[in-house]
């Protein structure tokens, strides 16, 4: 793989466009030393009522940037080589930051840069793939730490102003501003698997952003900073990150148990679009048809059933005999990600979930007890 960036997937239409995750391996230049400061640290997880202040983005950077942090990674067993930049942000007292899996992914050494230069090694804490956040911790002077507050990302509207704060190209306490220009997005990661819920912007993020928070105009933690979609690995105008509801959930697991255990169904398969729907002589052009079921999974244990055959109609061959999913614990299903961002929203490992199915030609429903994740593809 190319050491300039780390690519995640896929082509839209005849262009080929890459996700790129935004850290770039270079090497840094000194940290800047901003004459700003504030005295006042928040209490992490706090959350502003909806109704505060909106800010200023001068106000916004003034709160924020003592509590956004450069993280040099070194990843060779020698200093000479060539290692990885990325941001983060400190999450409590005790000296945690939080930052983005892959920015951490391998590392040997890290290193953490405050606002006034000071840096501190770091050890990881916890790491997730699966959502592309990671938890470090330093031991560093207590007046360094301003843990900066977590907003909630469920409130975000399409259109709704936020800005971002990180190192794009090793260049300490940047700021950039923009909207939000699309929420549930489905982001791809090496392990297969999705990560589901993501925040798009337009706010200008680039290799070395990555970690950094994503703010919204009351100066709250909405997201994390992740990844870019490219024809050329700079920012062309579609950033993705994390969304804070996700950050609530994984990272104080994280912080106790250093990994997190995600939810599984067990199923593969496609949506239905409106040719399957034609297909299957289904009214609407809605609902997940099950394709394959895994050996020994959730799914197969409370007897979902896979396609097992299929119909050719104009020449297009479509898997036919499986169960449809319509619905989950009573929300519609109108495709995979309705599914994937339920999972990670509110269900965990051991939890009961009921999918409402269709199955040769009548509904009914199916409860299912979820089981841990395997690793792997």
């Amino acid at each position: 793989m190319d050491k300039s960036g780390m690519f995640v997937g896929g082509a839209i239409g005849a262009v080929t466009v890459l996700i790129i995750i935004a850290i770039m391996f270079i090497s840094p230049p000194e940290p800047l030393k901003p004459d700003i400061s504030d005295d006042n640290a928040n209490i992490v997880a706090k959350v502003t009522p909806l109704n505060s202040k909106s800010l200023s983005l001068i106000e916004i950077f003034k709160k924020s940037e003592p509590g956004v942090v450069r993280v040099n990674v070194q990843r060779g067993e020698s200093e000479d080589v060539m290692g990885g930049i990325g941001s983060g942000f400190v999450f409590d007292k005790k000296g945690h930051i939080i930052t983005n899996a892959h920015v951490v992914k391998d590392a040997n050494k890290i290193v953490v840069t405050f606002l006034d230069g000071r840096s501190y090694n770091a050890n990881i804490i916890g790491t997730d793939e699966y959502t592309d956040i990671a938890v470090i911790k330093v031991d560093a002077d207590l007046s360094l730490l301003h843990p900066l507050s977590i907003g909630d990302s469920s409130n975000l509207k399409v259109g709704e102003e936020i800005a971002a704060i990180g190192n794009p190209f090793g260049l300490s306490g940047s700021m950039t501003s923009g909207i939000i220009s699309q929420l549930g997005r489905l982001l791809p990661t090496e392990s297969n698997y999705q990560i589901p819920d993501v925040i798009q912007t337009d706010a200008a993020i680039n290799p070395g952003n990555s970690g950094g928070p994503l703010l919204n105009i009351r100066g709250e933690i909405v997201g994390i900073n992740t990844a870019i979609q490219s024809t050329t690995g700079e920012f062309t105008g579609v950033g993705f990150a994390i969304p804070s509801q996700t950050i609530a959930k994984i990272v104080p697991t994280l912080i106790e148990n250093g990994e997190y255990e995600h939810p599984w169904i067990g199923i593969a398969g496609r949506d239905i679009d409106p040719d399957m729907a034609s297909a299957l002589n289904l009214k609407d052009a809605v609902g997940f048809l099950v394709i394959t079921v895994v050996e020994e999974g959730p799914a197969f244990k409370a007897g979902l059933i896979g396609s097992d055959k299929t119909i050719e109609v104009d020449g297009v061959n479509y898997p036919i005999g499986g169960d449809i999913i319509l619905a989950v614990d009573g929300n519609e299903v109108r495709k995979i990600d309705d599914i994937l961002v339920h999972l990670q929203k509110v269900k965990s490992v051991g939890d009961e979930m009921v999918l409402e199915i269709l199955r040769d030609g009548r509904t009914t429903n199916v409860t299912i007890t979820l089981d841990v994740r395997p690793n792997g593809n």
